[in-house]
């Protein structure tokens, strides 16, 4: 079975730093690229960071870059995004899915985890 588990959210202050972990199982992790994306209340989805987990090959959304890192442990199946000078508008619920490319849609999703900002 698929599984995609996020976790490490929370409420944090304007300019401080969160690590979001999304542990992956059920199949063969290097095949996939495993992408974070977020969704605010009353907003759309956007996709934030995407990374390759056979050749490490990352993606940034304008808006996270130079902030937020993604990193992959392979051996652990687990996908990291290290989120610093959190903003305000950083504030949305954050999930983590996996899909063949980075801009594909993503076939399956964890349940998200929160991630709050607070002024």
């Amino acid at each position: 079975e698929v599984q995609l588990v996020e976790s490490g959210g929370g409420l944090v202050q304007a300019g401080g730093s969160l690590r979001l972990s999304c542990a992956a199982s059920g199949f063969t992790f290097d095949d996939y690229t495993i992408g974070w994306f977020r969704q605010a209340p009353g907003k759309e989805r956007e996709g934030v960071s995407c990374i390759s987990s056979s050749d490490g090959s990352t993606y940034y959304a304008d808006s996270v870059k130079g902030r937020f890192t993604i990193s992959s442990d392979n051996a652990k199946h687990t996908v990291y995004l290290q989120m610093n000078s959190l903003k305000v508008e950083d504030t949305a619920v954050y999930y983590c899915a996996r899909d063949y490319y980075c801009d594909g849609p993503g076939d399956y999703w964890g349940q998200g985890t929160q991630v709050t900002v607070s002024s």
